[in-house]
């Protein structure tokens, strides 16, 4: 699977171990940048890897700021976007389980790399239950239509 990712200079840091997390874990990365710690705009970023996942020619994304709020806002705004912002192994496990989110977002600044492993290795093995969560999701979608 190709995972698209994207950060500010505030995510950068955070982004460059998760790029190496993902590649240990097989997977292929496509890196919408930015690619310094030098002052950027996160919409800029975060909407490259929110239109690619929207679109549908990735199934999944990761975009990093320094609180993951903005970037998270900002995926927000496409109609077939669910990110959802992970803090936890508890919160990467239930924006997927029960939210289905198709966009992880991470808040750089807060994260060690320990942290960044753990979530993303939880956020991306973990399958959406469906069930009573299907209808919750269609509801969302439906906001959009």
């Amino acid at each position: 699977m190709i995972i698209p990712i994207a950060s500010d200079h505030a995510g950068y840091p955070a982004k460059e171990k998760v790029i190496k997390i993902l590649k240990d874990m097989d997977y292929d990365i496509v890196d919408y940048g930015t690619h310094s710690e030098e002052s950027v705009d996160y919409p800029d970023y975060a909407v490259q890897v929110a239109q690619k996942v929207n679109d549908g020619e990735y199934k999944l994304g990761i975009v990093i700021c320094g609180s993951g709020q903005g970037v998270c806002m900002t995926a927000n705004k496409f109609p077939k976007i669910r990110a959802g912002l992970v803090y936890s192994k508890e919160s990467a496990e239930m924006t997927r389980l029960h939210n289905n989110a198709n966009i992880l977002c991470l808040p750089g600044r807060e994260l060690n790399e320990d942290q960044l492993k753990e979530f993303v290795n939880t956020w991306l093995n973990t399958e959406f239950e469906g069930g009573r969560h299907k209808r919750r999701i269609d509801k969302i979608e439906s906001l959009t239509k």
